[in-house]
């Protein structure tokens, strides 16, 4: 909402020669540069109709204006248009199968659920994990790129604790033999790329490398255009995982490179999106080109060669795995979808099903609300520091109802709804790992930075079982 400069909300005149009008939501006057002869911006000329002219918001996106008697010219060039698909757009391809039947309807609240629903859900959470290995290594690494920077005193306790973070992811590559020459890495949810960049700065003396990251939304202040390196290549690809074909974006349909799947702080339902697309979608994709029909031989050949063919075939089955490995920061349980949530079958194995989904997800942010009163003036700081300009870092967003002080008094007590909200995120967390098992990885999930650098410290890692690297490519 805007108000006129002489509303009683302003404090103080505006600049002279900016806008003069006060913004309400930021509390200022609008810095905007009013064309000549004019008191407002154009944005907020709309409150004036100079000459019979008048700003109306844009029908694409009401966030910006446009004048009327122009609407028709705008809407041809108007950023938010529709714009031509790329040729990797496949509508839903890593949505995974939809059962009309499964989609979960509307649930009722946590906060509507009595005390017996409640009790009822824990003691099916409790059954279904019972058994299950939920105690986690600790693999807390760090990586020679990054020494500098971890050293400048410069950089503020925010900035040191996202380096940390990306320390220690790129620690958990080098350690699992990812960080290489012949690669293309993939970084979903890139953001600002942050990631991507310090992989980068890592292989710097490695040819052959290429960087394609994946990110949904238009991002400023990017970082992988300053890289040094000129033979290291950097692509974005602006497009929702869900509907991301790897196999036909064009530098992969060229080099044929293995791939790594990195993330740090991928959200909810985006992390098994990502999964999807790199072991299910990409690799079905790879194995049904590597299916070419077998040369004819004469019997006389067949024979002279059949001992050697039979090793020889095994390793290079081995060797051509699409995938060479995964390394995702996990991140906000609570925006998981059952209707892309890949454990679906390990889920229906211990008797839960879509109901008992949502819920679960839901609680999964009691593991890091019994910390907020200690950490909320930290969070405070962290989120006006970083995030107002990094769109890669998703901290958890609670609501009132699920996590407030009153919710849940006199049933459970801040302790037990922590050690039910990490229960839950790790039965989630288990059904990606089964799902990676069953298609050939070695998934491991790991501490990969102390809970005091971020709530959100678990790393999911996955190389082909067992351990087969593909060889780079040349």
């Amino acid at each position: 909402p805007v108000t006129e400069a002489s509303s009683p909300q302003c404090c103080g005149l505006p600049v002279p020669g900016r806008c003069g009008y006060f913004v309400q939501r930021k509390k200022r006057f609008c810095k905007m540069i009013p064309a000549p002869g004019r008191r407002f911006c154009g944005e907020h000329g709309q409150q004036e109709e100079e000459n019979g002219r008048k700003r109306i918001p844009c029908p694409l996106d009401p966030k910006h204006t446009v004048y009327e008697d122009q609407l028709q010219k705008h809407v041809k060039k108007c950023n938010s248009r529709e714009k031509p698909k790329p040729v990797y757009f496949v509508q839903d391809i890593n949505a995974g199968f939809k059962d009309v039947a499964e989609i979960p309807e509307k649930q009722v609240p946590l906060s509507s659920l009595s005390k017996e629903e409640l009790e009822n859900l824990i003691m099916k959470l409790k059954k279904a994990s019972s058994g299950l290995e939920f105690h986690l290594k600790e693999q807390i690494l760090s990586h020679q790129a990054l020494q500098e920077a971890l050293n400048d005193p410069k950089n503020g306790e925010s900035a040191f604790k996202h380096l940390k973070q990306q320390a220690s992811i790129l620690g958990n590559m080098e350690k699992l033999h990812l960080l290489g020459p012949g690669r293309c890495f993939i970084e979903f949810g890139a953001g600002r790329g942050k990631l991507s960049h310090w992989v980068d700065v890592a292989l710097e003396n490695v040819e052959n490398v290429q960087f394609l990251l994946v990110e949904r939304a238009a991002t400023r202040f990017k970082v992988d255009g300053k890289h040094q390196r000129r033979d290291s290549i950097f692509e974005r690809l602006q497009v929702d995982i869900q509907h991301l074909c790897l196999n036909k974006v064009p530098v992969l349909e060229k080099k044929k490179l293995p791939v790594v799947g990195i993330g740090k702080h991928l959200c909810g339902a985006a992390t098994d999106l990502a999964l999807r697309c790199l072991v299910e979608s990409y690799t079905t994709c790879c194995d049904a080109e590597n299916e070419e029909p077998a040369p004819k031989h004469s019997r006389t050949d067949q024979t002279e060669v059949m001992s050697n063919n039979s090793s020889d075939h095994e390793s290079s089955k081995a060797d051509c795995k699409p995938v060479a490995g995964i390394v995702i920061a996990l991140c906000c349980h609570h925006k998981c979808d059952w209707t892309y949530y890949v454990g679906r079958e390990f889920f229906k194995s211990v008797g839960l099903g879509p109901v008992e989904f949502h819920y679960f997800q839901r609680m999964s942010s009691w593991a890091t609300c019994g910390m907020r009163e200690t950490t909320k003036q930290d969070s405070a700081s962290e989120e006006s520091e970083e995030q107002s300009n990094d769109t890669e870092e998703h901290e958890q967003t609670f609501s009132k109802i699920e996590s407030g002080p009153d919710t849940l008094q006199g049933i459970l007590t801040v302790e037990e709804r922590k050690e039910i909200g990490c229960l839950c995120k790790r039965l989630i967390d288990h059904g990606r790992i089964e799902y990676l098992q069953q298609r050939g990885y070695k998934a491991v999930l790991q501490y990969y930075v102390e809970s005091t650098v971020s709530l959100e410290n678990v790393l999911l890692t996955a190389v082909p079982s067992p351990s087969l690297i593909p060889e780079p490519a040349t």
